[in-house]
């Protein structure tokens, strides 16, 4: 999924579907139609209309889903792409990658349907796909002794265990005030800053010095380790108390450092090219979405939690999974790395929809009218990927290779 040096992944010649060649086809188009439904239902669900049969109230549906649901998706499809690049092993296909796409298939059932079967048998069902996932990525990168890459395992299992936290929250079994959203959503954070501090500057670089470009991306150094060391103790400060002194601190000190970090990736300089600068723009929302949080840590009177909420959600988490979600599907398809007038228009609906979203948590005079407009973005960038994409996605490359 980089493209730095890594191992050269192989795959066996399979029968399957083109769908179930590789990991990332089947769990990008079901992140693209599940993420882009499930808006359109919570919008409904905010005007009267119809709501599933979940032992979730309205709000914890709605963060669970986008999070354990379309976000996981999301971080699947990638990992079961990028490991086989990381370690040369052959990656899951046919069956097996199957089997993968039906649990979380029937966790997303299990949740919608939680009241009818029971608290405990939806969460046995949800979190099924995350012990298998864990457990076959953590096969991987030890069986291709890969051991730079196994903090993705802890990152999994802090994510499994905010799903945890909010089906027991849900269940009345826990009373956490909200400690499995946050950890749901910070984890998405701390992944775009780790693994964004490695793409971003790596794609800019190719991408100028392809152009000759004089000045290149600065080299990951003490700048990029102190913004994610900063930004760790944020967003543990966020998980275990989103508000207070000590968070607001913490919550700057990453803003600043993070900006810092962004400004020496050469962004500007990729303007004329929507596939590289929509991954700047997007994980601009990072020191946005800190500054916020210092802003509501400090002043909850006037800045509310919401807009450091959605900073992060639908701004860094819905931008970084579109931008990786299209460039990783015209790579792997044998698709040449541009981005056409579809592709940009999905990239402005989803930052549309971000910013829209911030605003109407501090805007809450024109909050119905910015949901409408927030809703229309993320549905036209998630579902219209899902159709841009779906043939790329459901067919056979166009060249020979991986």
């Amino acid at each position: 999924m980089t493209e730095a040096r890594t191992a050269i992944p192989r795959y066996r010649p399979t029968r399957a579907p083109a769908v179930l060649a590789q990991g990332f086809r089947p769990f990008f188009l079901l992140a693209g139609l599940y993420g882009g439904g499930v808006l359109l239902v919570w919008t409904a669900m905010l005007h009267g209309g119809f709501a599933p049969a979940t032992a979730f109230d309205a709000v914890a549906w709605h963060a669970h889903e986008m999070l354990y649901g379309f976000t996981m998706a999301v971080i699947a499809g990638f990992l079961l792409t990028a490991i086989p690049n990381w370690t040369g092993r052959m990656p899951l296909q046919g069956l097996p990658l199957l089997g993968l796409v039906a649990l979380w298939a029937l966790g997303r059932v299990a949740v919608w349907c939680s009241d009818a079967i029971g608290a405990g048998a939806a969460m046995a069902l949800d979190l099924a796909f995350p012990a298998v996932f864990i457990a076959v990525v953590l096969r991987e990168i030890v069986a291709g002794r890969n051991w730079r890459n196994l903090p993705m395992v802890a990152a999994l299992t802090a994510f499994t265990a905010g799903n945890v936290l909010m089906h027991l929250e849900a269940a009345g079994w826990l009373g956490t005030d909200g400690a499995g959203a946050r950890l749901g959503l910070a984890v998405p954070v701390a992944l775009i800053t780790l693994v964004g501090g490695r793409i971003v500057p790596s794609f800019t670089r190719n991408w100028l010095v392809r152009r000759g470009a004089p000045r290149l991306p600065a080299s990951f150094g003490t700048v990029d380790r102190a913004a994610m060391i900063l930004t760790l103790l944020a967003l543990a400060a966020f998980v275990i108390v989103p508000e207070g002194p000590a968070v607001a601190a913490a919550a700057f000190a990453a803003a600043a450092a993070q900006a810092f970090r962004l400004a020496r990736w050469r962004g500007m300089a990729t303007w004329t090219e929507p596939l590289v600068v929509v991954l700047h723009l997007a994980y601009a929302w990072i020191p946005a979405g800190l500054a916020l949080l210092g802003l509501a840590a400090a002043l909850p009177s006037f800045v509310p939690g919401t807009a450091a909420v959605h900073a992060f959600g639908a701004g860094a988490v819905g931008a970084m999974t579109l931008a990786v979600m299209t460039r990783a599907t015209l790579g792997h398809t044998g698709r040449g790395l541009q981005a056409g007038r579809g592709t940009a228009l999905l990239y402005a609906a989803v930052l549309a929809a971000g910013l829209s979203r911030v605003a109407a948590a501090l805007l809450p005079e024109q909050a119905i009218a910015l949901f409408s407009v927030s809703a229309l973005g993320w549905a036209v960038a998630f579902l219209g990927f899902a159709l841009l994409y779906g043939r790329a996605l459901t067919t056979r490359r166009r060249t020979a290779g991986a």
